[in-house]
């Protein structure tokens, strides 16, 4: 039995999913992604998702709605006589007629081992935490923030200097194999769901503007953890002094320092980046001065040149 599919979502993570579930032979009859935005320089031109790009060069049908609350939306939705809809961050909520309206229902997949990190930025929350492990979850959609039963989990450990970047890419490939696997066997046999326990919730809020400068004076451990938990994007980021004033610099990769304590936080020790925190010291391995591209610590202080250095 070939299911009629209806996905759902909006970043680069969903568009890796959708890319795996179509290369599986799957058919999916509309797609679903938050509408263009404004972007290039003059913020004049809209650009489309990667999910929207994708969908198109397929073929698929694409829309675009900015709620699906309305009942016009709904009789849309349901007129795709889908038997089930793949979400994957999307970016809208789904009220109860649209997750009534597949056969099968909705099935989403979140990149977190629920019920930790129900919400909007589990990868980053869990590096940013300290987490050892986390994963993916296929689960049924519910009308509550990530509460539904879940059925299939994939799990993967987190490396001590991962970033937010590099666990988001082993997390899609995961969840593209989990999304195959549930699809497959809704053509077979149909999913087993199992409640989540209702001890251990955590939110993971979205991420604040404040929470991205670095504050030198926290442990230098909680410092790497929101280096690495907000690289790429947005960045981590402090002020530095480097000769001409303040000025901003985003700190895209790290590594705890050893032995390192006595210091003054913010303080530079040694000839290279490492920085003194409340406790212990961080060591810069990449860093990006505003409107320059990324560049390593040691070039960064070669471009410094004879010129003061100060961090705050």
């Amino acid at each position: 039995m070939s299911l009629r599919i209806v996905f759902m979502g909006t970043p680069v993570f969903s568009a890796r999913v959708l890319e795996v579930i179509l290369a599986r032979g799957h058919q999916i009859v509309a797609c679903y992604t938050r509408a263009p935005k404004p972007g290039g320089r003059r913020g004049l031109a809209l650009t489309k998702s990667p999910v929207h790009e994708l969908a198109e060069s397929h073929a698929i049908p694409v829309f675009t709605p900015r709620s699906l609350r309305a009942e016009e939306e709904v009789e849309i939705f349901a007129g795709h006589g889908a038997d089930v809809a793949i979400v994957v961050a999307y970016g809208l909520i789904l009220p109860k007629p649209v997750l009534e309206a597949p056969r099968l229902g909705c099935l989403n997949l979140h990149a977190s081992l629920l019920p930790r990190w129900r919400g909007a930025a589990p990868i980053q929350r869990a590096i940013m935490a300290g987490d050892a492990e986390t994963g993916v979850m296929v689960m049924q959609m519910e009308e509550g923030l990530d509460t539904g039963p879940v059925a299939l989990t994939a799990r993967t450990l987190i490396g001590a200097d991962v970033t937010a970047g590099q666990l988001h890419d082993v997390l899609a490939g995961l969840g593209a194999d989990l999304a195959v696997q549930a699809l497959d066997a809704l053509e077979v046999s149909g999913l087993s769901f199992t409640p989540q326990p209702d001890e251990g919730v955590l939110y993971a809020h979205k991420i604040e503007k404040a929470e991205a400068r670095i504050d030198w004076s926290a442990p230098a451990r909680d410092v790497h953890n929101r280096i690495r938990g907000l690289s790429p994007f947005p960045g981590a980021w402090f002020e530095a002094d480097l000769g001409r004033g303040p000025e901003r610099v985003k700190a895209l990769q790290s590594s705890l320092a050893e032995n390192v304590n006595g210091q003054p936080p913010g303080a530079l020790i040694g000839d290279d980046l490492t920085i003194a925190c409340g406790q212990g010291a961080v060591s810069l391995l990449k860093v990006q001065r505003a409107g320059k591209m990324p560049v390593s610590a040691q070039d960064f202080l070669r471009g410094l040149g004879s010129a003061p250095a100060r961090f705050l």
